[in-house]
């Protein structure tokens, strides 16, 4: 199944949030003076960004409707899970990449409704 321009960027975005999150939460959990060195959280929102991008090829796979729902709502609450974890920690990038990744979300999940709605008339 070729993907349109839209679900393309819109998973390159989501995509590129887990990647940021994940470098970002493993340079805080390993730099010295960072204020979360070797913390929970920190190493917490790395994992979390893992399963992100996972999520992320997962849904792009995914054709059933009410699959790519469910992966949407769970993507969503890990991105707001993943960037209040990041402001908590005092990491904005993080919460800023997630941002970026709820953008890509949109743009994702925008793009599936059109679809499927196509698909139906």
């Amino acid at each position: 199944m070729l993907q349109s321009q839209p679900s393309r960027f819109g998973s390159i975005l989501l995509l590129l949030s887990a990647v940021i999150g994940f470098a970002v939460a493993l340079y805080a959990w390993l730099t010295p003076l960072t204020g979360v060195t070797g913390t929970i959280g920190a190493l917490g929102v790395a994992i979390a960004s893992v399963f992100l991008a996972i999520l992320t090829f997962i849904l792009r796979a995914a054709s059933r409707r009410g699959t790519r729902i469910f992966l949407i709502v769970v993507t969503l609450v890990m991105l707001f899970g993943i960037g209040f974890a990041g402001a908590l920690l005092h990491q904005y990038l993080i919460t800023a990449a997630m941002v970026v990744g709820l953008i890509g979300l949109i743009a994702l999940s925008s793009n599936s409704v059109r679809t499927n709605h196509r698909a139906r008339v």
